[in-house]
């Protein structure tokens, strides 16, 4: 019997607790939910500034889009809502929107940098590779940007094109193959040698009636049109 009363006894001791915390907790968010606070300015901020500071006040943050600005950097926050002093209940969350940067850009100078530097200056600017052009250039290296259009410090419109005239450097000499054959190998390969010219192989073979040390063939022939980085073969008597 008393064992039965007890065990009552803690039933009910049991329902009520459950009930109490129950209670305090909708209790508490009926508080909550009736506290008001002041939405603060965050225009100007960025969303981590702005995170920090609602948290004070039990409110969230969350982006809603982005907006050229001519005022603000790209990053920042340009417009909210509720707006600034707005009384709000905590636990609402402000709708910010960021600014995508200016709309219009200024072009940076890019003479003489090379095409892989180019293309992370534009992509820092906001803007995008346009059409390229090559020629050959003395006073530039290969590779490097001769022109460009829009000029430096032209403004221009974000994710504008922008287009490279780059070098491929001095265009190389040419001259037209002379006659080597019947020459003696050893004047003909000196000479190539000292104008920088390649030779890439030297065959000699058995020529009837020849002595050694003369060409008897050649490649690239006579009168073909040859720049020094051609490689040159000879067949030379034995």
């Amino acid at each position: 019997m008393r064992t039965k009363a007890l065990f009552s006894t803690a039933f009910y001791l049991l329902l009520f607790l459950i009930v109490f915390f129950s209670s305090a907790i909708v209790f508490s968010q009926v508080i909550l939910r009736g506290e008001t606070v002041t939405v603060p300015d965050l225009t100007g901020k960025t969303v981590s500034q702005a995170r920090l500071e609602l948290s004070k006040k039990d409110l969230a943050v969350a982006q809603r889009g982005s907006e050229f600005s001519d005022r603000w950097d790209r990053g920042l926050i340009i417009k909210q809502d509720p707006a600034p002093d707005s009384k709000i209940r905590v636990t609402k969350v402000i709708q910010v929107v960021m600014s995508a940067g200016s709309q219009n850009v200024r072009v940076p100078a890019l003479e003489n940098k090379s095409l892989e530097t180019v293309l992370t200056i534009l992509q820092a600017s906001g803007l995008t590779k346009g059409k390229i052009t090559q020629i050959h250039s003395r006073r530039y290296p290969a590779g490097r940007i001769i022109a460009q259009k829009p000029a430096p410090d032209e403004v221009a419109e974000r994710n504008a094109q922008v287009g490279l005239l780059i070098s491929q450097g001095a265009r190389e000499a040419q001259c037209v193959m002379p006659d080597l054959i019947g020459r003696k190998a050893e004047r003909v390969i000196a000479q190539l040698k000292e104008i920088d010219f390649r030779i890439s192989d030297i065959h000699y073979v058995y020529y009837p009636g020849l002595m050694s040390g003369i060409v008897v063939r050649q490649f690239p022939p006579q009168g073909y049109r040859v720049q020094k980085r051609n490689l040159i073969t000879l067949e030379v008597s034995r």
